[in-house]
């Protein structure tokens, strides 16, 4: 699944130790998400649209392999 968090992150000015900071996960964490390597639990995708102010399916891209 491909997600727009880095660029969101980077739009914010946040590094990913902020971001993973404002989530209460790990920078490792971020980082993960960002290269597609982790997929969030549902919850931790409903934080993190939150903290950008966006819709999960905004953020998360769902591509059908």
């Amino acid at each position: 699944m491909n997600n727009r968090i880095r660029q969101l992150r980077e739009e914010y000015g946040w590094t990913q130790g902020s971001l993973a900071e404002q989530l209460g996960v790990s920078r490792q964490t971020v980082n993960a998400l960002e290269t597609g390597k982790y997929d969030p639990s549902l919850p931790l995708a409903f934080a993190i649209a939150k903290l950008f102010e966006e819709r999960i399916e905004d953020i998360f891209l769902y591509e059908d392999q």
